[in-house]
C-alpha cells in the first residue's frame, strides 16, 4: 500500500488544525459505532477562512487510518487543492452539493449503515416510533436514488431535496445528516441511526406498532429541538475524551 502523504501542522493554521482534527475524530467514531463501510462513504468540512473550499477524506483509506494531516482540501468546482490522494467522485458530488447550497452548514456526515440503508429502502421512511425518531419528526427530507456521480443535475437535485433540513434519507442509499458543528451533526446522526435500528427491529417483530398522540409528539419535537436537553457539545466533547485515550494517532 501507498504510503500517506501529510501535511505537518507547522503548515496549517491553528484554526484549520482545529477543524481537521474534529472531522478525523468523526472519521474514528464512525468506526467506533460500526458507521462504516470499507473505504466507502465521507464526512466532510467546510473551511470557513477558504470560500468555496472543504476537506474529505482520501479516497482508499479505512477510516481507522485517517489522520487530521491527510485529508483532502477541496473546492466546488473539483478541484484537489491540498493533499495526495484521490478523492470519491461521489463523495465530491454529495457534499459540495450541500455545503455549496447551504451557508448555514458547515459539517456534512454519510452513511452505508445496515439499518440506515434498510429504512431507505422503506416507503414509510423514518417512523416516529421512538423518542429518537419523534425529535426530527416532519424534519427529514427524501431523496430518490440516482447515481450520484450523474451530473450536477443531480447534486443540485439532491440540494434542492434537503432544502432546511438537517437530515435527508437518500433513498435505495443511506443516510445524510448536516450542521453548523460537528458535534451537531454527529449527535444528529446517532439518533437517526438508532430510530433505524429500532424501526427495522420492531417492524421484522410483526407485531402491532404503537403510535404516539399527536400531542405527545408535538412535545417530543419541541424537547429535542432544544439545545440544551441535546447536549451535543457534552456529547462530542466525551466521543474525544475517550479517543483522546484509547487512541489519539487520529491528531496526527
Amino acid at each position: 500500500m501507498a504510503s500517506v502523504t501529510q501535511l505537518h501542522p507547522a503548515e496549517i493554521s491553528a484554526g484549520e488544525w482545529e477543524i481537521r482534527c474534529d472531522l478525523a475524530a468523526l472519521y474514528r467514531a464512525f468506526v467506533r459505532y460500526g458507521w462504516t463501510d470499507l473505504i466507502y462513504t465521507h464526512i466532510s468540512a467546510r473551511l470557513p477562512d477558504e470560500p468555496g473550499h472543504y476537506l474529505i477524506n482520501p479516497y482508499g483509506l479505512f477510516f481507522e487510518e485517517i489522520t487530521a494531516s491527510s485529508l483532502i482540501v477541496m473546492d466546488f468546482d473539483g478541484n484537489k487543492v491540498r493533499g495526495e490522494w484521490p478523492v470519491n467522485e461521489a463523495g465530491h458530488a454529495i457534499h459540495h452539493a450541500v455545503l455549496k447550497a447551504r451557508p448555514d452548514v458547515d459539517w456534512v456526515l454519510h452513511t452505508h449503515s445496515r439499518a440506515g440503508m434498510a429504512v431507505a429502502c422503506m416507503k414509510c421512511g423514518v417512523l416516529p416510533i421512538t423518542q429518537q425518531a419523534m425529535f426530527y419528526h416532519d424534519q427529514i427530507a427524501y431523496h430518490p436514488w440516482d447515481v450520484q456521480t450523474s451530473g450536477q443535475e443531480e447534486c443540485d437535485r439532491l440540494a434542492a431535496d434537503l432544502g432546511d433540513n438537517n437530515i435527508a434519507v437518500m433513498e435505495n442509499h443511506g443516510l445524510l445528516t448536516c450542521g453548523s458543528t460537528a458535534a451537531d451533526a454527529f449527535l444528529t446522526l446517532y439518533n437517526i441511526e438508532n430510530a433505524c435500528k429500532v424501526q427495522v427491529d420492531v417492524m421484522a417483530s410483526g407485531q402491532e406498532i404503537i403510535m404516539p398522540t399527536a400531542e405527545a409528539l408535538a412535545r417530543t419535537i419541541e424537547v429535542g429541538n432544544d439545545p440544551s436537553f441535546a447536549a451535543a457539545d457534552e456529547n462530542w466533547q466525551a466521543i474525544r475524551r475517550i479517543l483522546d485515550t484509547q487512541d489519539p494517532s487520529y491528531k496526527t
